[in-house]
């Protein structure tokens, strides 16, 4: 069983991780829905990184 501190540390990397790999297997299963589905996914790691990269400043 996952402790706290491991889940506060990893839990949102990890989170990033599957949402990474569920729209990079989305582009390779078809078009349409498929298509739109990658986009999302692969779009929500890229606003995270903006959102913490201009928070920081």
């Amino acid at each position: 069983m996952m402790n706290a501190a491991f889940k506060r540390m990893w839990g949102v990397p990890v989170l990033i991780g599957i949402v990474t790999a569920v729209g990079l297997i989305s582009a390779l299963l078809g078009d349409d829905v498929w298509d739109v589905l990658s986009a999302v996914a692969l779009a929500i790691p890229v606003a995270v990184a903006c959102w913490y990269g201009l928070a920081r400043r």
